[in-house]
């Protein structure tokens, strides 16, 4: 009896393993990662699929074929054997013509363990810091830039050192990426007190070979009959200017107040030749903007109106738009204005001074007080400051008056709304690609519920860029978070929200926001970013849609993470760049 049961025990096993050999499999190859369509095979149990045309796709290669969208378990059709139906996705890589390599020149921030001790170190160029006065470390702030024959003539109001009362000094540069620093002031607060006992933001404009600094002249309003009056200054050269005693422009009676009036932008009417300027100011507590014109021998002004006002509801409760500036792009007519600590806006016209259209933040408010500039070949580009902590140590803000120059290129859009791109000359100083410390080599994914989860992706260096694609599936937040001092809670990120539409910076691992920017995206797009990084000042681009300018004290020589939480994200084509030294 014993015998009979063992035999029917092994004929049954026998033909179970009979019928697993014969079972057969349907292997297919995902279409929409392949962008082609590919026949399915059907494969026996424990057989190796035929390997199938190679899939082509313009400006990338092909990396191999994945078990899993993530491109977490890559699959081998030299090698593996098909167990089971299955789903391949192709993988792919940018050519962008380079190799990583380990120069191992980089500066060590091992022993610069304090974020001051980090940001003393640090060698700024296309962020241009002004150079210590002594002991004492000067800022940039309202910066006022003028183009003439290749240079950019980039005044600005210095904040420290040196500077008396914000006086205006000038760096010079042809390429956004070298600076030459002027160490005199080119125009000077009023030692002796009076109406520009402090300076305020102005503009510079070239009228039959002279040179005219139209600026703020701030002075005590409790001995003054005005706080604020548009004043100017001459010159032969755009490096030195005498202030032009007694000409001033002064609030119109309208307005019914004598202290918020400033921020002259200047500009040349190429018809008839007389000078504009548009002017910040506010009336009822309502913010404006207002236009004068002046002829160009300066002896007659006329007050032309209202061009702008603030509507509290669009474009929140501000109570003055200083460094107000306006530009003609594409066809299109746009003004500009930055908004008490908030941000960066931007309005659109089809004709010149408006009517403009609902005010749009552009950029976030740690890109502050940028205004335009034009090069010689067309391009357009918002020269601001990036504003800094009053302490690097500080995680719970990034508020103080004054920091670095960033420059960014405008873009305009077909719809004629404007987005920020980097400037390619410093894109071009970034040539050294380096080793990525991701496991999958160019690409890296996370999906996470709502705890965190994390892969290491970059290095911060002193000065780096990166690039690469993503692409998502939920709604929570995902981006870039930076190591500040070893725990994740502490964690400074660059988060993308998709259910809030917004990209922002965050500190104590998205507990304390700091600033954001509108990006709009849609789960399953495939959207390119560009990141660069210089000292503590960096710029996230999600290339032709939203920029947010950042500062990220202590994070140089940590490693830099993607993470997720509550959202599923792939990135590819990841690169990293450094300068050489």
């Amino acid at each position: 009896m014993k015998k009979i049961l063992c035999a029917a025990l092994c004929l049954s096993l026998l033909l179970s393993l009979a019928a697993c050999s014969s079972a057969q499999y349907t292997v297919s190859f995902d279409q929409a990662s392949a962008g082609t369509s590919i026949e399915s095979q059907t494969v026996k149990s424990g057989k190796k699929i035929a390997a199938p045309a190679e899939p082509v796709r313009d400006g990338y290669s092909f990396i191999g074929w994945f078990r899993d969208a993530g491109l977490t378990e890559a699959f081998d059709i030299a090698a593996d054997k098909v167990e089971g139906d299955m789903t391949l996705y192709a993988g792919w890589d940018k050519n962008t013509g380079d190799t990583p390599t380990s120069p191992g020149n980089d500066k060590d921030f091992s022993s610069l363990r304090s974020p001051g001790s980090q940001e003393d170190a640090y060698e700024y160029s296309a962020f241009f810091k002004p150079g210590k006065d002594g002991t004492s470390q000067p800022y940039v702030g309202d910066t006022m830039p003028y183009y003439e024959d290749g240079t950019y003539y980039i005044y600005y109001l210095k904040e420290a050192g040196d500077s008396y009362n914000h006086s205006a000094y000038l760096a010079t540069t042809t390429d956004f990426v070298t600076y030459t620093e002027y160490d005199d002031p080119v125009l000077e607060a009023n030692r002796d007190g009076g109406q520009d006992s402090w300076i305020g933001t102005g503009s510079v404009v070239k009228v039959d070979n002279k040179y005219y600094f139209f600026y703020t002249g701030h002075g005590n309003g409790a001995v003054l009959e005005y706080q604020e009056k548009i004043m100017v200054a001459v010159g032969d050269t755009p490096t030195s200017f005498e202030k032009l005693e007694g000409w001033d422009i002064t609030p119109p009676a309208e307005l019914g107040q004598k202290q918020d009036f400033r921020d002259p932008q200047a500009y040349v009417d190429p018809e008839s030749g007389n000078i504009i300027l548009t002017v910040t100011a506010s009336q009822g507590d309502v913010a404006r903007i207002l236009k004068y014109t002046v002829t160009p021998d300066l002896e007659n002004k006329h007050y032309d109106g209202i061009i702008f006002t603030n509507d509290e509801a669009k474009n929140g409760d501000f109570w003055n738009l200083e460094c107000s500036d306006t530009f003609e792009l594409g066809g299109k007519h746009y003004i500009t204005y930055s908004a008490q600590d908030d941000t960066l806006w931007y309005a659109v016209s089809d004709t010149p001074y408006g009517p403009y259209g609902d005010p749009v933040r552009l950029d976030g408010k740690l890109f502050y007080a940028a205004k335009h500039v034009e090069s010689g070949d067309g391009k357009v580009y918002m020269v601001g400051w990036a504003r800094r902590s009053e302490s690097p140590s500080s995680t719970q803000d990034v508020a103080a008056w004054g920091g670095n120059i960033a420059v960014q290129e405008v873009l305009q859009n077909p719809d004629g709304t404007l987005a920020l791109d980097p400037v390619d000359s410093i894109l071009d100083t970034f040539t050294v690609r380096r080793e990525l410390p991701c496991e999958g080599g160019t690409h890296a994914y996370v999906a996470a519920g709502s705890a965190y989860n994390y892969a290491d992706a970059f290095t911060a260096y002193e000065s780096f860029m990166l690039t690469g694609e993503f692409t998502f599936t939920g709604t929570g937040s995902f981006g870039l978070s930076f190591n500040y001092n070893g725990r994740a809670d502490k964690n400074k990120l660059i988060s993308i929200s998709p259910s809030d539409g917004v990209m922002r910076l965050s500190f104590n691992q998205g507990g304390t926001p700091i600033t954001e920017t509108a990006a709009p995206l849609t789960a399953g797009e495939t959207y390119s970013f560009t990141y660069i990084q210089e000292g503590s000042v960096g710029i996230f681009y999600i290339d032709g849609l939203a920029a947010l300018t950042v500062r990220l004290y202590g994070v140089s020589g940590k490693t830099i993470q993607i993470f997720a939480e509550n959202n599923s994200v792939l990135f590819t084509s990841l690169r990293e760049y450094t300068r050489a030294r």
